[in-house]
């Protein structure tokens, strides 16, 4: 875990997804930690990780390590369908189901407005 902390910390994507991934199911020495998963996914995600952006939009949706927050579930998922998650959109449709029209509207808007961190 020590290189893939090392790895993560200096902005490796992939690094960030796996580390993520090890908090979200306490895998190795790690302990469950939904909080730090969400910040290491979140740090994915912005680089444009499907991955990250498909598990955080889940943890956005449980509320774990986040305050639960289907507006920002439905804009993760949004962006992990653009960057090629096949399961992304049936997803996507869970999520609707809890959501309101201006909801849905929200979270397309911030999901077409959302830039990559270079």
């Amino acid at each position: 875990m020590k290189w893939l902390r090392k790895a993560a910390e200096q902005d490796h994507t992939n690094a960030q997804t796996m580390l993520g991934m090890a908090y979200d199911e306490g895998i190795g020495e790690l302990s469950q930690d939904y909080k730090e998963a969400a910040k290491w996914y979140k740090k994915a995600a912005a680089q444009e990780s499907a991955e990250a952006q498909l598990r955080i939009s889940l943890l956005f949706a449980q509320g774990k390590g986040v305050i639960k927050d289907y507006v920002q579930a439905h804009m993760w998922v949004n962006l992990a369908a653009s960057n090629g998650r096949k399961d992304a959109p049936e997803l996507r449709n869970i999520y609707e189901k809890k959501m309101t029209p201006q909801q849905i509207a929200k979270a397309q808007e911030m999901a077409r407005n959302w830039k990559p961190k270079k």
